[in-house]
Formats: C-alpha cells, sequence, structure tokens
C-alpha cells in the first residue's frame, strides 16, 4: 500500500483509503488571473503522477479541483484592464486548461467554481457565527482561531507562538491579529453577493473548505496543494471544518517550490517566465521528466540548462521506443515489483525514473524484450508519452527511405549517403537498423 509524507503529523504514514477501492482527492487549484507559471506546472504534474499511480495500482480516483474564480486579485487585474472580473477569470481559466492538456495532465473529475458555491459557503458562515466561532465587524465577518485547540497543526506551530509572530493587522475590530475573514463586506464597484451581513463575497479560506466537502464529504482522503498553501491557507480551511465537527481531510500533501539557481525569472536571462512561455519554446514532457527526477518534497530546479538535459533525456527514450515499437513480451515483473516498492515509499520518482532508463539500457544491450516491455508500462503508469515516431512519415519520405535502403544493399554507399543527406535537409533524423532506414523528427 503506497505510504505518504503526511504535513499534519509530519511523518510517513500508510494511505488507508476511506471507501475501499476508491481515492478521493482534492488538489488546491489555480486562481484565474494571469497565465499558470512553473510553479503551477509542478503542482499539475506531481499530482497527476500520483493520480496515474493510484490507477495504475487499481484504485478508483474522484479527483476535484477547484477554480478561484473571484478574488481580489482578480478584481485588480480586471480594474487594470477596464474589463469585468468574470471576463478575466475566463480568459485566464481558458489559459490554465490549456497548460493542462499541453502537459498531458489529466482534467480532473469535477472542477468547481467558487461562484457557483456561494450559497453554501453562506450556510457555513452562518453556522459558524451561529455557533459564537465567527463574529462581524465593519469590514466583514471574521473567523475565531482559539476556537479550535490544534490550531496551527498544519504550521507546526502552537497558538501562542502563531500569535506572538503575526504581524499587527490595521483592521482593530479583530479579536487576534491570527482571526481570518469568512466574508468580505464589497467596497463600491465590486462584485457582491446578498447576505446577512451586507453584501460581499467569500474569503477564500472558506472556499476551499465547502467545495472539498461538497463534492467529496466528509473524511476524505488527500488534501493537497504547494508547501505556501500549507499556512494560512489549508490550516483555515481545516479550523472552519473542525470547529462545525467534520473530520475533514485524512491526509495533507505538500510539494516544494520550483527554484531557478538563485537568478529571477526573466526573457533577458534565458529563464522561464510563465509556464506558458516554457511549453512555447521545450517539449511540454520535457518538464514531466524533470518533475519526476526531482522527490516532490524537495526544490526543484527548473533553468536551461536542467530542461534541456530532460529533453536529452526524452531522445533516449524516443530512440527506445522506435527501437521497441510494440511489447514483444510480458514486463519484467521483478522490474515491476520493484517500481512499486519505490512509489509506495512516498512517490520516489527520481528512483523510478533511474529504474526506467536502467531498463532502457537493458533492453537496448541484450535486446531484451521483457525489460523493453517493463520500460514502456513504467512509462505508462508515470504519465510519460514515449514518441516512436513514423506516423507522419509522407509518401515522399518513405520512397527516399526505399531508396536509401536499396542503395545500402547494392553497397552504393555513397548513394546512401546522399540520400541521407536529403532526408536530414528535410529536417529527419535518421538511423540506421537491422530494420533498415528509421527516420524521426
Amino acid at each position: 500500500m503506497l505510504r505518504l509524507h503526511d504535513t499534519a503529523n509530519g511523518q510517513v504514514r500508510e494511505l488507508v483509503p476511506r471507501d475501499e477501492g476508491r481515492i478521493s482527492l482534492y488538489v488546491c487549484g489555480p486562481t484565474v488571473y494571469d497565465v499558470p507559471h512553473i510553479g503551477h506546472g509542478r503542482s499539475m504534474l506531481v499530482y497527476d503522477i500520483l493520480r496515474r499511480y493510484l490507477e495504475w495500482s487499481g484504485l478508483a480516483v474522484e479527483h476535484v479541483s477547484n477554480i478561484t474564480d473571484i478574488d481580489d486579485k482578480i478584481i485588480q487585474r480586471a480594474h487594470e484592464r477596464g474589463r469585468s472580473p468574470a471576463d478575466v477569470a475566463e480568459e485566464f481559466e481558458r489559459a490554465w486548461y490549456d497548460a493542462v492538456d499541453a502537459l498531458g495532465v489529466l482534467r480532473p473529475t469535477h472542477d468547481p467554481h467558487a461562484t457557483a458555491f456561494v450559497d453554501r459557503m453562506l450556510e457555513l458562515i452562518g453556522e459558524l457565527v451561529d455557533k459564537g466561532l465567527a463574529y462581524e465587524t465593519d469590514d466583514g465577518v471574521y473567523f475565531v482561531t482559539e476556537s479550535v485547540p490544534d490550531y496551527g497543526l498544519l504550521a507546526r506551530q502552537s497558538l501562542d507562538s502563531l500569535r506572538s509572530g503575526a504581524r499587527v493587522e490595521v483592521e482593530e475590530q479583530k479579536r487576534s491579529p491570527i482571526d481570518f475573514v469568512l466574508w468580505k463586506k464589497a467596497k463600491p464597484g465590486e462584485p457582491s453577493w446578498e447576505s446577512p451581513w451586507g453584501p460581499g463575497r467569500p474569503g477564500w479560506h472558506t472556499e476551499c473548505v465547502v467545495m472539498s466537502l461538497d463534492l467529496l464529504g466528509d473524511g476524505f482522503d488527500i488534501h493537497t496543494g504547494g508547501l505556501d498553501l500549507m499556512f494560512p491557507h489549508h490550516e483555515n480551511e481545516r479550523a472552519q471544518a473542525v470547529a462545525v465537527g467534520k473530520g475533514f481531510a485524512r491526509h495533507w500533501m505538500h510539494h516544494a517550490f520550483v527554484e531557478v539557481g538563485g537568478e529571477k525569472m526573466s526573457k533577458s536571462l534565458d529563464n522561464f517566465t510563465s509556464l506558458t512561455d516554457l511549453l512555447a519554446r521545450h517539449d511540454a514532457r520535457a518538464y514531466r521528466l524533470l518533475v519526476l527526477r526531482s522527490h516532490y518534497r524537495s526544490p526543484m530546479e527548473v533553468t536551461p540548462a536542467t530542461i534541456g538535459d530532460a529533453e536529452s533525456g526524452l531522445d533516449r527514450l524516443d530512440s527506445f521506443a522506435r527501437r521497441f515499437p510494440s511489447p514483444a513480451a510480458e514486463p519484467d515483473p521483478a522490474a515491476l515489483a520493484r517500481f512499486r516498492e519505490l512509489m509506495d515509499d512516498d512517490l520516489r520518482t527520481p528512483q523510478a525514473v533511474a529504474l526506467l532508463f536502467d531498463l532502457v539500457g537493458q533492453a537496448n544491450a541484450g535486446d531484451d524484450a521483457c525489460a523493453a516491455a517493463a520500460a514502456r508500462e513504467i512509462a505508462r503508469a508515470l504519465g510519460l508519452e514515449l514518441r516512436a515516431g513514423g506516423e507522419d512519415i509522407d509518401a515522399e519520405t518513405t520512397a527516399l527511405m526505399a531508396e536509401r535502403d536499396a542503395a545500402r544493399a547494392a553497397r552504393d554507399f555513397a548513394r546512401a549517403d546522399a540520400l541521407r543527406d536529403e532526408l536530414q535537409s528535410r529536417g529527419w533524423v535518421v538511423e540506421d537498423t537491422a530494420e533498415g532506414t528509421r527516420v524521426h523528427r
């Protein structure tokens, strides 16, 4: 059984499904006010790899990933552009899903939009107010953090520690500097919904708790996100759920940040200003391979050098796929058992990728069909597409390949070399194999 690090207790522990044979997975999604950045790309891929491995292991996965389509940042971007917040959110949601699809990430089972759940959020806030766990001020409704005895669990800090480290807030009506807003009263010109506390909109921390519980039910299996969401966002979600008697998530999973070698991301430095920029310039599969080469709880370097190295690895994998275009045997069971052992140990993807390349080397060196089949199966489980090429070869290219094979058979090597040059001038990479000439882009 899969064992994952649980942020709530700081240990790697067994993931025991709430419902036998099924996993309920909540992945914190985007606030759609800009194109996704490379950190978003890592998040997409880490949890896609998790989902694919769970499904490869025979589990059914119900995957929820929300869309925050109302937020201060969206309102600010709309003001800057002279557009409505809804238009801005729609534009950047399309950009988000363009990146999701380009990366080969599976779409979630549900992608709830915050604006569709405002009524349910109002119900939760009303329940908290009625229980004396929230209070109204001139600018909104705030949650009483001291009502949750273990508040700070995910941050691994006590209430006293969090209070002493909190910034002094301008809002004088807040009872504690770590109390957080549940409902923001509307300012002139802002989108708003009617509520018992006046027109306004829900706070960010209330959105996810309502959507996750509504779609996955209490005690769902895994709640995920980046380390930057651990506190206060995820802690504040958890606090609201606990305050109304919910168990909420059974397992908390967080991934580490993306780094760029200490350099600012900018085009002038040949770094990647956005995920959109990276995907426009490089094979999207290279980013998946780069993510796989870093353990999800470790920082990951994204630079032109690391992306280039990942693309070189892809070339090797694609070359292998051309040599072994389809499984000719059953996968080596020992190799698959080792893969499962690595992945079950908190998703040790760097070692799993090393195993994949070892199997590729073994297959190439000894024409080992069982190793080749295992390599293909592991790549499939990780969502790493291998491209054998050849499917888009036009008739003229096919004729040149056949003519070259005939020249080689006749030992007319000068003609064979000339035909190689012709194929290369058309943009093909030419390989000599036991079966004859092969080409790919």
